[in-house]
């Protein structure tokens, strides 16, 4: 028989006001802190990549290229799977591809190569890829349709407190423990002190590794609440008479998530090599790492103070505040030198904060039985951040500070996003029948 599906906000799931959803919530809180900690070490493991096989600027951003490329290739293929194994299986399996490749990880660092560890950072990329298209779209049904956006911008602020904590871990554990990391500036190694260094990663991807494998376990075995029907493939022949290209905030939500993640992987990736400059910080390696913890804390508290704001204020004029402020921002971090370039760049973080998950949330906002083509597509959106390359080849040409005008032009993409490409059009209404 036929029944009712509420999409609401862009879901299509059924809201049970009798439903406990926080336990659920909290657990999905650890997913998104991990990938967000597991991303971020990333940061820090660039600039180490960079001292052990000598890279240039190009060729270390082109490492984060191969990362995101996994968003774009692994998206459809995890709808697919979710489709066919459902939500929270799909969690657990993503969780277990992450942790083969982060002992992958050890096996690259043995060895060490380049080569190899593109590949396992691309396994682990394809994993939280997995997660991304699972648990997003999962918050942002599991709960009042109303408050989806300022739900998975509290969950988000998870993944932040992971981006938080990583650079410390990294810093400590990574650049902390080796010849590159500890030395003033750039510093080239001897073959010997090469081979040293890359046995720094071992350790952190082991326990990265355990901790993801616990993970998977608790995953399977927490009774999730179900997903509604309109997920499921018995609908597919309603989806047929709708088109996703009839929706504005899709169309223009997708180009909004891909350039933000150029600005966002572009200021976390070369963070480190730009404050360690003698005109900005004069710092080692490690020494940045550590500053680094205060650009996704802020990050962090961002998300926590938007999801406030959210409850009262439109999500758009939210979007579109924090985009003026990150265009401004990374105006000074360019055009003047010293601690205030530092601690600009570093503020830009809490105004990057509230932009994907807003992003993400208008524009699947109206979706209905559609919302699960449309996640997957705005979660392969997030393979923009593989063009940090192109703002590595501008730092090697041009200079890194001059680079960050690359960011600026992208914060001003999120604002047309916000004042005009997020508004709805052909919004499907909220109850669809199931056949």
């Amino acid at each position: 028989m036929a029944g009712p599906i509420s999409s609401g906000a862009g879901a299509s799931a059924t809201y049970n006001p009798g439903t406990r959803y926080g336990p659920a919530l909290a657990l999905l809180a650890s997913l998104f802190f991990m990938w967000g900690f597991i991303t971020v070490i990333n940061n820090t493991l660039l600039p180490h990549l960079r001292s052990v096989f000598d890279l240039s600027y190009t060729q270390t951003t082109l490492i984060e290229s191969v990362w995101f490329i996994a968003y774009f290739f692994a998206s459809i293929p995890s709808a697919k799977l979710i489709e066919r194994v459902g939500y929270q299986k799909s969690m657990v399996i993503g969780l277990l591809i992450m942790a083969a490749g982060a002992l992958g990880m050890t096996l690259a660092a043995s060895i060490p190569s380049y080569g190899v560890t593109l590949v396992m950072l691309f396994v682990i990329a394809s994993g939280i890829t997995l997660l991304q298209v699972a648990a997003n779209p999962y918050v942002a049904v599991v709960g009042k349709p109303e408050t989806a956006s300022s739900r998975l911008n509290l969950v988000q602020a998870m993944n932040s407190a992971g981006t938080m904590l990583a650079p410390m871990f990294g810093a400590y554990l990574i650049l902390g423990r080796s010849k590159g990391g500890t030395a003033q500036g750039d510093v080239v190694l001897t073959q010997a002190e090469r081979l040293a260094d890359a046995q720094s990663v071992v350790l952190p991807y082991v326990l990265v590794a355990i901790v993801l494998v616990v993970l998977a376990v608790v995953i399977a075995r927490f009774p999730l609440p179900a997903m509604g029907a309109a997920t499921q493939r018995h609908n597919k022949e309603e989806r047929k008479k709708y088109s996703l290209w009839n929706h504005r905030n899709l169309v223009f939500g997708i180009p909004a998530i891909f350039i933000y993640l150029i600005a966002e992987i572009g200021v976390a990736n070369l963070f480190v090599n730009f404050v360690s400059q003698p005109q900005i910080a004069n710092l080692t390696h490690e020494q940045a790492g550590n500053y680094l913890t205060f650009l996704w804390g802020g990050m962090m508290v961002g998300r926590f103070a938007g999801s406030a704001i959210m409850q009262k204020f439109d999500a758009g004029h939210v979007l579109a505040a924090f985009s003026v402020g990150a265009f401004l921002v990374m105006l000074v971090t360019v055009f003047t030198t010293g601690p205030v370039a530092m601690w600009s760049l570093i503020l830009v973080g809490l105004f990057h904060s509230i932009m994907f998950p807003t992003i993400f949330t208008l524009g699947i906002k109206g979706l209905g039985p559609l919302t699960e083509e449309g996640s997957g597509l705005l979660i392969m959106a997030i393979a923009g951040g593989a063009l940090v390359v192109v703002q590595g080849w501008l730092a090697d040409i041009y200079g890194l500070q001059t680079s960050f005008l690359l960011t600026a032009a992208c914060e001003l993409y999120v604002l047309f996003y916000a004042l005009w490409g997020c508004k709805v059009t052909n919004a499907l209404p909220d109850q669809q029948i199931a056949d």
